[in-house]
């Protein structure tokens, strides 16, 4: 797929991974969409070229995305791309998280991919073309002490892509997941440096992986025309 001109909404773009990923599909030439839960900032979008479009949304909030989505048609004809970024964290070990900590992670991360993946994948379908990009997480596949609710909503977005694929896949649209490992992150600097020590220790590859080199994996598969229904684990060789 040649990403000239091409419509890519990516979920979660203020920062972090969604960032990497939107701006390099902009240097690639596609119009991107940046998505925020409260308004994009002008000088984010000064990153940006002009034709670049922003969407505010809660996620998790259904209501709020098919507003903002019907909103967005009325500026383009539809997406190419649609990369499902957003998502959080709230950890604590099963025995002490509430019922509200575990539905909080599931509403966002998992219910929110679906809010937003429904109506586009529904305009897709009509097209007969689209590529679907879900992020999801070493975490889903071989999960991870005090990331119950976590595990569980990457779990969610590994099974639903899968579901999507082959739903999708006679219209000619494709449906595929990454799932990232340890990457660079705010979230990541915070840490000790003791415990960075001890989870680069677990990496065969004894680094963390950059946001860009996610980045790179999305453009992949967007561009690859024979990939859908697959999980791309991208975690310096951490779930072996």
């Amino acid at each position: 797929m040649n990403l000239k001109d091409k419509v890519v909404l990516v979920t979660g773009s203020t920062r972090g991974i969604g960032l990497a990923i939107a701006k390099l599909f902009n240097q690639l030439g596609a119009r991107v969409v940046l998505h925020g839960r409260t308004s994009v900032s002008q000088d984010l979008l000064a990153d940006f070229d002009e034709a670049t479009l922003t969407m505010t949304a809660d996620l998790a909030d259904p209501q709020s995305v098919s507003s903002a989505i019907e909103e967005l048609y009325t500026e383009v004809d539809g997406i190419d791309i649609l990369v499902n970024n957003a998502g959080i964290v709230d950890d604590k070990l099963a025995m002490g998280m509430t019922p509200a900590e575990f539905a909080n992670v599931i509403n966002v991360n998992l219910n929110g991919t679906f809010n937003v993946s429904q109506p586009i994948f529904k305009k897709m379908l009509r097209a007969r073309t689209g590529v679907i990009i879900n992020m999801a997480s070493v975490v889903g596949e071989m999960g991870n002490v005090g990331q119950v609710n976590y595990a569980a909503s990457k779990a969610g977005v590994i099974g639903m892509t899968k579901s999507l694929a082959k739903e999708g896949a006679k219209r000619g649209i494709r449906v595929n997941a990454i799932a990232p490992g340890m990457i660079q992150s705010d979230m990541t600097a915070g840490l000790s440096e003791k415990i960075q020590a001890a989870m680069i220790d677990a990496i065969p590859l004894h680094r963390m992986g950059a946001a860009t080199e996610i980045a790179q994996t999305a453009v992949f598969l967007a561009q690859n025309e024979y990939i859908t229904g697959q999980v791309i684990t991208v975690d310096g060789g951490l779930y072996i």
